[in-house]
């Protein structure tokens, strides 16, 4: 890892990663939702998806441990936001049951690997 004060390089964290390879899997089952849901759900779903490896991507560019944890923070949040969202995809028949169960697992996933490296970059 870097030090306290420099940036990191977002591609170098698993999380990141991980976050980034679902933002990719959502585009593809959101390909398939109705096209009344473009600007809708769709939309939302999408934003969400990639706000989470977004948001770690620029806390690496902030240069200090501390912002990265926020920036971390803010990307469980759109996590969660995201895990809703799948749900309801789910009860509005959009997605699968075997999709939403692909989906959520990685989900929940990635919000554990934020936790331990918000915890870590606390206590580091």
């Amino acid at each position: 890892m870097a030090s306290k004060n420099k940036p990191r390089d977002f591609r170098d964290l698993k999380v990141w990663e991980k976050s980034h390879n679902l933002a990719t899997k959502v585009y593809q089952a959101t390909a398939q939702f109705p096209k009344e849901e473009v600007y809708g759900l769709t939309s939302q779903i999408r934003r969400c998806s990639v706000s989470i490896p977004s948001n770690i991507s620029e806390g690496c560019g902030r240069g200090g441990d501390v912002e990265l944890a926020r920036f971390c923070q803010i990307a469980m949040g759109s996590a969660s936001e995201l895990e809703y969202q799948l749900l309801l995809s789910r009860d509005l028949k959009y997605l699968t049951n075997q999709q939403h169960t692909a989906l959520s697992s990685e989900v929940i996933e990635i919000k554990r690997m934020l936790t331990a490296f918000i915890n870590w970059l606390k206590n580091h």
